[in-house]
């Protein structure tokens, strides 16, 4: 395990060598780690730095979150100032992390699962310079990470795929469907889908995210 900015990452260096290879960086969801997506690794382009990062934030042994979560109280649902400060860690550490590997800071990508697809909005759309495709499995736009939207910020870049399943119990489909009318528009480039599973990730969705990342 690395740390770069105060976040611990596993990382997959590239197969094949560019003159600036892409960064993928995966974020985990609430309670779980760094191992979790970085199972994706194998799959993915050979020409990508893989990185899957840890949540900043320990709940049990092998167990982290990027902001806590307020089961009682509903109406503090989310702990909104750790979330912000996750999305600005993040992008700290995308920032160190591309500039320390000679990595190609115009083609970073995000892909985030739950907790992790939340960030992967609020990075995204708050700081659309620093990423152009972001991958939200299971996630939903947060207003409060997310804040009121810049329209002088360029978003013409960004590309997203966002996917949730109609069955999930933790983040409601409803939820996951706001996604999509808010980046139409704001023009920005997305497909969407659902599948028939709860919260988690079906082989079907996994080849169609697989699909996206290669045509992308």
């Amino acid at each position: 395990m690395k740390e770069l900015k105060g976040i611990q990452y596993l990382e997959r260096k590239p197969r094949i060598q560019l003159e600036r290879n892409p960064l993928i960086v995966l974020i985990h969801g609430y309670g779980s780690n760094e191992a979790d997506l970085f199972s994706f690794a194998e799959d993915l382009p050979d020409e990508f730095h893989v990185v899957s990062v840890q949540g900043i934030h320990a709940l049990a042994p092998d167990m982290y979150a990027w902001y806590e979560i307020d089961f009682v109280n509903m109406e503090k649902f989310n702990n909104v100032p750790q979330g912000i400060e996750s999305r600005n860690q993040l992008v700290e550490f995308i920032d160190g992390f591309t500039t320390e590997n000679q990595l190609d800071k115009e083609n970073v990508w995000l892909c985030g699962f739950s907790q992790g697809a939340i960030l992967s909005y609020a990075i995204a759309l708050n700081f659309p310079e620093k990423v152009k495709h972001i991958a939200c499995l299971s996630g939903y736009p947060e207003p409060n990470f997310i804040g009121e939207f810049n329209l002088e910020l360029d978003y013409s870049q960004l590309d997203f795929f966002i996917s949730h399943g109609v069955d999930d119990m933790v983040i409601p489909v409803e939820w996951g469907r706001k996604g999509n009318p808010i980046l139409d528009e704001l023009g920005i480039k997305n497909e969407y889908h659902e599948y028939r599973s709860g919260h988690g990730i079906v082989p079907q969705n996994y080849w169609d995210l697989m699909s996206w990342m290669k045509k992308s």
